[in-house]
């Protein structure tokens, strides 16, 4: 396993322990890392600091990814902390219900950008925060999580395709922008995992069922092996990796019929 030690990060989307973030959390400590996790409201603060307590002395920072006050005010606390940062891990994705539950011809105009902004918009915002704070360090890594559902249409996956469609493409051009800075920018696109917004996609479990009949594995994956790769992405070890969109999938996205 690449180690982190030494190394700060942030990660941002841990919303329970079935959270991608909160695995990949986990695994960036276990590696060496200190970590900042942040809560996006109230409603959800007390899960993250009841997770963040399992790590070494975490940061917990508030941050509703909608707001540039908010997001400005983390990155001064990260400083203030931190003095730099070496990592950030971008979690964050929402999609009103409606927008999910409804065919996609009938998302309205708010919940579309409701979701742009929140799934997509928010990597930009975040990383041209942290950018100043990775620069002192010489450099880092920008990972995202994203799905395969980007490029191809999934049941009830909706608005959240076009979203992350937009966010793969934010990779491509924050990787070309941060490149000079030695700054790396990188996506995974997981295979279907039974986490808090997968819950909100209508016959996800048929989802799941077609990755353990089809994929070439024979079976999904689940977020530690996410988290892996994650680590592997964060660290030194990927170093010449940017602008990638990695699949850890079970090979799903290889499978045609």
């Amino acid at each position: 396993m690449p180690e982190l030690a030494g190394k700060h990060g942030l990660i941002v989307g841990v919303a329970n322990k079935r959270s991608i973030s909160w695995a990949v959390a986990q695994a960036a400590a276990a590696a060496g890392a200190r970590l900042a996790l942040t809560y996006p409201s109230e409603r959800l603060e007390e899960n993250v600091r009841e997770l963040a307590a399992k790590l070494e002395n975490p940061l917990i920072l508030p941050c509703d990814v909608t707001s540039d006050q908010q997001i400005a005010d983390l990155a001064a606390s990260l400083d203030r902390e931190f003095g730099g940062l070496d990592f950030f891990l971008h979690g964050a994705g929402f999609a009103p219900a409606d927008a999910l539950h409804n065919p996609f011809v009938d998302t309205s105009r708010e919940s579309f950008r409701i979701a742009l902004d929140v799934s997509a918009y928010s990597l930009v915002g975040l990383t041209r925060a942290v950018v100043p704070l990775m620069e002192k360090r010489g450099g880092g890594s920008v990972l995202t999580l994203t799905f395969i559902g980007s490029d191809r249409v999934y049941p009830n996956y909706n608005v959240m395709g076009v979203a992350k469609a937009a966010l793969e493409s934010s990779v491509r051009y924050l990787a070309s922008d941060l490149g000079p800075k030695n700054i790396r920018v990188n996506a995974i696109s997981a295979g279907a995992i039974k986490t808090l917004a997968a819950s909100g996609i209508a016959g996800f479990s048929s989802i799941l069922q077609v990755y353990r009949d089809r994929a070439p594995l024979r079976r999904g994956v689940d977020t530690s092996e996410v988290a892996d790769a994650a680590v592997f992405l964060l660290s030194s070890a990927s170093r010449a990796v940017t602008g990638e969109i990695l699949m850890v999938d079970a090979g799903m996205h290889a499978i045609g019929l």
